[in-house]
């Protein structure tokens, strides 16, 4: 978001390219560049949606998440999750800028983590 891109997290191996950091290329579809910190009601949200990121897929080597754990979600999720009222915070170093395409910087900002 206007400086060097920061890694979102390694504990559990987060991003597109599992490098721990939200940046995106050829091949995410998803464009996986929001860094945002887990919450139970976003889960719950996202497994409603049809996208349950709580549940272990080892075959994707994917631990499943819990609430805390910072992961690079979609930015057209995120967007839902925004409009919905049920978006999680959002690290703003750790987010891409082409978050920018889905969201506004007032709407990320507004949704900040601490």
């Amino acid at each position: 978001m206007g400086g060097d891109l920061e890694p979102c997290c390694y504990e559990p191996l987060t991003g597109y390219y599992r490098d721990g950091h939200c940046h995106t290329g050829n091949g995410d579809t998803g464009v996986h560049t929001v860094c945002a910190v887990m919450t139970d009601a976003f889960l719950k949200f996202s497994r409603e949606q049809g996208n349950d990121l709580s549940t272990p897929r080892p075959e994707y080597e994917f631990p499943g998440l819990k609430a805390g754990d910072k992961w690079c979600l979609c930015a057209s999720r995120w967007k839902d999750a925004y409009d919905a009222g049920m978006a999680p915070k959002v690290v703003l170093e750790a987010t891409h800028a082409s978050t920018l395409e889905f969201a506004t910087i007032e709407e990320l900002k507004a949704s900040a983590a601490d």
